[in-house]
Parts: structure tokens; C-alpha cells; sequence
């Protein structure tokens, strides 16, 4: 396929990616998130959360090698003459992997351990019924390790992803630079 045609199949493909992984980014981190903390129960929420977000990381991981490597007009070789239009997809997906296997991962599984603890500690206050103490003390303190855990976690998560979206949207301010729009 000579460069002609293969620059005609590549940037509507780039396009079609890029703008994919934008809308997933926005839309996941800015709608879906905050309309179903608001709108679920706690348990309901944790249970939809552990599910989205592995899929929501690997997609975003695959969108952007997709959007990589469809950059026109000669894909990733396209990519790596300036730096100004690699560094953000580094950058993104730096921010993607390490979502994708660490603070994820991690994420989930703090969030899980809480619901867990919270089930020991009523079980624990049940049978301290009518002390002081149980009344008192509050959370208990496993269930403040795991809070802190999973609000560690959570926060480079969240981090993360406002990175990979702040190198995306200064990508696409570059990409929408070079759109040749004619009219005839």
C-alpha cells in the first residue's frame, strides 16, 4: 500500500481512536463516577466500581496504542519525529499501565478488605453491645489502616488518570492544529 493510501486509511482511524479514548476518559471519570456515588448505595457502588475499572483501565490502554499507532500519515514512525506529539502519549500511557496493574489493583482490593473489616467490626460491636468502649472508639483501628490504604491508592489513581487526560486533551489541541479544513 503505498503512502498515499495508507495516510487515507490512517487518520480516520487516529481520529476515530483518539476521540474514543478522550470521550471514555471524560465521560468514565466525570459522569458515570459521580452519578452512581450519588446515586447508588455504598455496596452497590463498590460493586459496580471493582468491575468498571479494570475494563475502563484496559480500555484505555488499548485506545491509546490504537490511537498511537494510527497516527498519519505513517503511524508510529509519525509519532516519533516530535517530541511534542510522543511525550503526551509517554506520558498517558505511563499513567494507563500503572493504573492498570498496581493502583488499580491495589485500589480494588482496600476497597474490598473495608467491606470485609466493617462486617468483623459490627460483628465485634454486637458482642460489646452496651459498653462504653464500643460506642466511642469509632472505627476501629484495622479499619483506619485500611482507609488509609485505599485513600492512598485511590488518590494516585484518581491522579493518574487526570494526568493521562491533561496529556491527551494537549495532544488533541496539537492534533486539531493540523486538521486542513477545506471548503469547496
Amino acid at each position: 500500500m503505498d503512502s498515499l493510501r495508507l495516510g487515507s486509511v490512517l487518520a480516520p482511524a487516529h481520529l476515530l481512536f483518539y476521540s474514543t479514548l478522550l470521550g471514555t476518559e471524560l465521560y468514565q471519570s466525570f459522569v458515570m463516577t459521580k452519578v452512581c456515588y450519588q446515586s447508588l448505595p455504598r455496596s452497590a457502588f463498590t460493586t459496580l466500581q471493582k468491575r468498571v475499572f479494570p475494563l475502563y483501565f484496559k480500555g484505555q490502554t488499548m485506545l491509546l496504542l490504537l490511537a498511537a499507532t494510527t497516527i498519519p500519515p505513517h503511524g508510529p514512525l509519525t509519532l516519533l519525529q516530535n517530541k511534542l506529539d510522543w511525550i503526551p502519549f509517554a506520558v498517558a500511557g505511563l499513567t494507563a499501565v500503572l493504573n492498570l496493574i498496581v493502583y488499580e489493583p491495589r485500589t480494588r482490593s482496600a476497597m474490598v478488605e473495608r467491606v470485609h473489616q466493617e462486617t468483623r467490626d459490627r460483628r465485634q460491636q454486637d458482642t460489646d453491645y452496651g459498653t462504653v468502649e464500643s460506642v466511642e472508639n469509632g472505627p476501629s483501628v484495622e479499619m483506619k489502616k485500611l482507609n488509609r490504604l485505599f485513600s492512598k491508592n485511590h488518590a494516585m489513581c484518581i491522579h493518574l488518570n487526570l494526568i493521562s487526560m491533561v496529556a491527551m486533551l494537549f495532544y488533541g489541541a496539537r492534533l486539531a492544529s493540523r486538521i486542513n479544513i477545506t471548503t469547496a
